[in-house]
């Protein structure tokens, strides 16, 4: 973010996030920064401390004399309620103000129940964690859905596992209860910030999370921000069809799309129709530990079908890491292999020269993390912090 000049006056919403990136610590440093004057300064700190956004600490290290009064940004002094929902589990949480996840709690429930059942267990789980942290302001609200979201809106639209849903405007349903803001993206596009921003986001700012599991979808990391596209449809490459596929109908209405041939559902389906008792994928895994080989053979010519979408989009977006993830990723090495050969073999030298693909580090966990991130990112943005605090109440 361009930094103001003392002749633009730098706001408070400003000075936090000097603060909270770490390049100014001290009031000293700020008036540096800035420009601005020592009572400017002043006036900018005393808004942030007084709404609790900011700390002041007085055991730095001393030069000599009296130590320097450090400002740290104060990430207790709120929290965002966060939930990953997913077609096989489901993670709802508490978040400070850093990200960091306090609470949390997973269970499965069957999200084609529909918003009236889901979103109501949702919001008294939150209500049930926020027990314990009476006074504590809740700052926003962050979703994740398997399904296309029309961000600004908030509207699922296109839902790949939660047909009831498309359609729903969520925010609004949400602030009823928390009035607060609150923002809803597609599942794998909050599992892409969250791994970018928790493992990659110093070393590049292009990279592509795919997640394999239930379904197949991505979300693209570009110049260190989510591309959504014009309405939200942006990473939809589990309806890219493969050749050969065999006529499979898809639920998109079209046929062979990668997502009906090689996802987890597409796993269980062939696996049953060969003869095998499989009703979730730890069934699978325990079949490929056991070195059954049809069920090798079918999970390599999953990965082969995968890489071979993939190979196009890496032509297209050139990320530096495409990040691989979602259970059926996560269990399968031999997936993993045969997506690798295929992309590599598939794009061009160029795309592939420095390309890296990896599986997820943060694993389920970059879901919570991605939809904190989401909300932080603009409740504490600059204009929205200058807009709280000219819209504080007035004291009696």
């Amino acid at each position: 973010m361009p930094r103001r000049t003392a002749a633009t006056l730098a706001t408070s919403g400003e000075v936090l996030d000097l603060i909270r990136t770490g390049e100014a610590v001290t009031r000293a440093d700020l008036g540096r920064v800035t420009g601005l004057s020592r009572p400017a300064v002043s006036l900018r700190v005393g808004e942030l401390l007084e709404r609790g956004l900011v700390v002041e600490r007085t055991d730095a290290p001393s030069t000599g004399g009296r130590p320097p009064v450090r400002l740290e940004f104060n990430a207790a002094g709120g929290v965002v309620l966060v939930a990953a929902l997913g077609a096989s589990r489901t993670r709802v949480a508490v978040c400070d103000l850093a990200g960091v996840e306090l609470e949390g709690r997973e269970f499965v429930i069957d999200v084609e129940q529909g918003p009236d059942v889901v979103l109501p267990l949702l919001m008294d789980t939150w209500d049930e964690l926020m027990q314990g942290r009476p006074g504590v302001p809740v700052k926003g609200v962050g979703m994740g859905v398997p399904a296309t979201v029309e961000f600004a809106a908030g509207r699922t639209e296109s839902a790949r596992v939660m047909a009831s849903w498309t359609g729903v405007v969520i925010p609004p349903l949400i602030r009823e209860r928390f009035p607060v803001p609150v923002f809803v993206d597609n599942d794998v596009n909050v599992l892409a910030i969250g791994e970018h921003r928790g493992v990659y986001a110093e070393e590049t700012g292009d990279l592509m999370f795919v997640k394999v599991s239930t379904r197949i979808g991505a979300g693209v990391i570009a110049g260190g921000e989510i591309l959504r596209g014009a309405l939200g449809a942006a990473g939809e490459i589990g309806h890219i069809p493969v050749r050969d596929g065999g006529g499979v109908l898809c639920r998109c209405g079209n046929v062979d799309c990668v997502d009906s041939v090689a996802s987890g559902t597409a796993l269980l389906r062939d696996l049953r129709a060969a003869g095998r008792d499989v009703k979730t994928i730890p069934d699978v895994t325990a079949l490929v530990r056991a070195g059954d080989a049809e069920t090798m053979a079918m999970v390599r010519e999953a990965g082969r079908r995968i890489g071979e979408v993939l190979a196009g989009a890496v032509n297209i977006l050139n990320p530096a890491v495409v990040v691989l993830g979602g259970d059926v990723a996560e269990a399968f090495g031999p997936l993993v292999s045969s997506i690798r050969e295929v992309v590599y073999r598939r794009s061009t030298a160029l795309a592939t020269r420095r390309l890296r693909i990896e599986t997820s580090r943060l694993g389920a966990a970059a879901g919570i993390s991605g939809c904190a991130v989401m909300v932080l990112d603009h409740v504490l943005s600059p204009d929205a912090v200058d807009e709280t605090l000219t819209n504080r109440p007035t004291r009696q």
